[in-house]
């Protein structure tokens, strides 16, 4: 809706730099000032942005709406700074506050022109909170959405490191898992393994859940379901890091992993190296004395490839 009768438009190209000033000293009180997260230029030219954008969409007559095309650009610019400050950790207060702090020096600009007219400063006022309430809202929805996306960002990042898969030696991957498993993170899990066997062409993967706190129903048919797909993919699997309590659940809900486990690393890494034919040693004392000379990967004494 077109209001032509507003003194908004006039004020805003008449009273610019006044009002710049005094929504830059309201401004500058921000924490995010004393925090050091941006410097007063730099929130001086955010504010002169939106305010020129403000500006130019107010000469159209819509002071309402600011859906309409004639407010891309002041959408725009909200977006471009709320997305910026959730990335570099501002607050919801101060990114809210940095639209609805233009109110004072709006009102105060309005009052002086309109002093002798308190119905028309009254229709003034409620069409400046209403435009204002408008921007600052639209402001904080993209702000909660760029922290919704750095979130998400750093969740999948710790989902990778949390999910590391490593070859311990040829042919054998080692899965060490910590915390919980649910259903996103099973499918990271599963999703790294099985490539780590498609790039090793490894024929064993060591699935380590000492730092599990606790497996049900749910954890375990999460691990029954990569197990499985190892399988598929040529690849058996040896489960270790069960702990005595963990046992006990497993037994006590009736689980059946069908698989070989472990109750350490150590345990689970010798029995995959005697099933693919590998051994890892020291070689045999000479005179009483260990010669601290290891064996090779097959088992043979390195002095036995010489002769």
């Amino acid at each position: 809706m077109n209001d032509q009768s507003s003194n908004l438009p006039t004020l805003l190209t008449r009273q610019r730099e006044r009002l710049l000033a005094d929504w830059q000293g309201l401004l500058a009180a921000s924490s995010a000032i004393r925090s050091g997260r941006i410097t007063e230029a730099e929130l001086r030219d955010n504010a002169a942005r939106l305010l020129d954008g403000i500006q130019n969409a107010v000469r159209t007559g819509n002071l309402t709406d600011i859906g309409t095309p004639e407010w891309a650009p002041v959408r725009q610019t909200l977006e471009d700074l709320s997305r910026s400050w959730a990335v570099n950790g501002f607050t919801p207060s101060e990114t809210a506050m940095f639209v609805f702090s233009l109110k004072q020096p709006l009102f105060a600009q309005m009052r002086e022109t309109l002093a002798k007219t308190p119905e028309g400063l009254a229709d003034e006022a409620w069409r400046i909170s209403m435009l204002v309430d408008q921007l600052g809202l639209y402001g904080l929805y993209h702000y909660m959405s760029g922290r919704e996306e750095v979130i998400k960002r750093q969740q999948n990042e710790l989902l990778e490191l949390s999910t590391p898969v490593v070859e311990l030696w040829h042919g054998i991957l080692a899965l060490p898992l910590i915390g919980t498993l649910d259903s996103s993170r099973t499918q990271t899990v599963m999703e790294s393994l099985l490539q780590a066997i498609v790039d090793t062409g490894a024929a064993i993967a060591i699935i380590d859940i000492t730092g599990v706190p606790t497996v049900d129903t749910l954890v375990a048919q999460h691990l029954i379901k990569t197990i499985s797909a190892a399988r598929l993919m040529g690849a058996d699997c040896i489960i270790s890091g069960i702990r005595p309590q963990i046992a006990q659940t497993i037994v006590h809900l009736g689980l059946e992993l069908n698989v070989v486990s472990k109750p350490t690393m150590a345990d689970a890494f010798a029995l995959a190296l005697r099933r693919t034919g590998q051994i890892v040693g020291r070689a045999a004392p000479v005179n009483g004395h260990d010669t601290g000379e290891a064996r090779r990967a097959d088992g043979r004494d390195p002095a036995d490839a010489r002769r």
